[in-house]
């Protein structure tokens, strides 16, 4: 009978076990959001060397940010633009900074030695969110979970599932399910751009709804989908009138994404089983896998995730410049890599996140590790390795603070191809009337396959 009893203990133990690994955070840990920690769950404090500040409640407002008559809708003015640069990197000095260096900006300083560098600026803690999603982030807290295997979410609905994270994956979702908006539509241009600077625009119209997002969202009710994706290539007149549809799963090990194409050419809509991992991006010359889109997107389940830690680095960040329209494409587009005089870096804290390719499953990229902010959730910088483990392509997001909204969100992706010397740009918005439009009207009634159909003929 003892022998039983204990072995019954020891079953429960091993049980238990078990489930606190899956389990959401204590309410003790979770009453630090909002305190020493930012409701989204960044240390409050700045640094101890004073070269990060504190987080003040970020840019909540466009009066906070000093433009009070700004209108949703157009290119954000740049709040820190009396800023100059503290620094400058290149190839000549990097040594000094290297501990705060990643792996992709270290190869690109040596790539380009003649014309690559980086201008770093104060740091400026700009992220906000809308009230409604800090509420919802300290309510995750305690009640996310995994799903099976990591590749999904339970328990959570409107903010960041975990704002205190104990793995990787866990910073994964954290960057999938950020807020960006409740809805939005954008004009935007991609460039596939050779080792001389030759490219062709391709342009194209984006709508989002963010049904994770919305006020008074119910995890119930979301029919496993956290976003209704819609993308249209307007441009140029023979890549024109296909459109991409994408219903993003929740919990991915239900479901994976449900996806359909337009053909114009057809005037049919197909099923598109394809568009994910490491498949092409949409036009992008082969230099953006699909789960390279909003730097990375889709099922974490081809991969193993380890939570390395938070550091202090330097990252693309306050990306006001490369957002304005008082740049022409031209003036950001140069051979090898964009124009670094617009491009604006500062130091901040993220977590880095190792994803190693699981044993017998197939990807382009073996390897990647993720720079994630603290304050945002946004992945600001990737390192992707091919099957030699040799680095192979360096992801950046340039992002600004929406304060409109506010949102804190990336306006320009770059992705650079280290063996090939060329690279791919998405984001483009200078020379567009207009920028994100948070004010468009839309349900899930515009996110079908019969209502692309319906856009794809008129």
């Amino acid at each position: 009978m003892n022998r039983k009893f204990l072995s019954s203990v020891a079953t429960l133990a091993l049980c238990c076990a078990a489930g606190s690994a899956l389990a959401a955070v204590s309410a003790q840990e979770a009453a630090r959001l909002g305190k020493d920690l930012t409701p989204m769950g960044a240390e409050k404090a700045g640094n101890a060397a004073g070269t990060i500040p504190a987080w003040d409640g970020g840019l909540t407002s466009p009066a906070k940010a000093g433009f009070p008559d700004f209108k949703t809708g157009g290119h954000h003015p740049d709040p820190y633009a009396a800023d100059k640069p503290l620094y400058k990197i290149d190839a000549s000095n990097m040594g000094k900074y290297a501990a705060l260096l990643t792996e992709g900006h270290k190869a690109m300083l040596n790539a380009y030695k003649g014309t690559y560098f980086m201008n770093v600026y104060p740091t400026r803690r700009s992220t906000a969110f809308p009230q409604r999603i800090y509420d919802a982030t300290i309510a995750n807290a305690t009640s996310a979970k995994l799903a099976e295997g990591g590749n999904g979410v339970t328990g959570a609905i409107g903010g960041v599932p975990f704002p205190i994270p104990k793995e990787g994956v866990e910073v994964f979702w954290n960057h999938i399910l950020r807020y960006r908006a409740d809805v939005a539509a954008r004009n935007i241009g991609q460039a596939a751009v050779t080792r001389s600077g030759d490219y062709t625009m391709v342009k194209f119209h984006d709508e989002a709804y963010f049904a994770y997002h919305l006020p008074g969202a119910k995890e119930a009710e979301l029919d496993n989908v956290i976003v209704y994706f819609l993308q249209e290539t307007t441009a140029p007149a023979r890549l024109a009138g296909e459109i991409l549809l994408v219903h993003e799963t929740l919990d991915q090990a239900k479901e994976n994404r449900r996806a359909w194409l337009y053909n114009p050419g057809q005037r049919r809509v197909r099923r598109a089983p394809n568009v994910a991992f490491d498949n092409p991006g949409t036009a992008s010359d082969g230099l953006r896998t699909s789960d390279q889109l909003d730097i990375m997107n889709g099922s974490p389940e081809r991969y193993d995730w380890k939570l390395v830690g938070k550091k202090e680095m330097i990252v693309p960040y306050n990306s006001y410049k490369l957002h304005s329209n008082k740049l022409k494409n031209d003036d950001i587009i140069r051979p090898l890599h964009i124009n670094q005089d617009h491009a604006r870096y500062e130091l901040h804290r993220v977590w880095i996140v190792d994803s190693t390719l699981k044993a017998g499953q197939r990807h382009l990229y073996k390897r990647r590790t993720f720079y994630v902010d603290e304050d945002s959730w946004q992945i600001l910088a990737v390192d992707c390795y091919d099957g030699r483990d040799q680095l192979w392509r360096v992801q950046e997001g340039h992002s600004v603070n929406y304060y409109d909204v506010p949102t804190f969100w990336s306006t320009l992706e770059t992705s650079y191809d280290l063996q090939a010397g060329r690279y791919l740009a998405l984001g483009f918005d200078n020379e567009e009337p207009g920028t994100v439009d948070f004010n468009l009207k839309r349900t899930t009634a515009d996110f079908t396959p019969a209502a692309i159909a319906r856009r794809g003929t008129r």
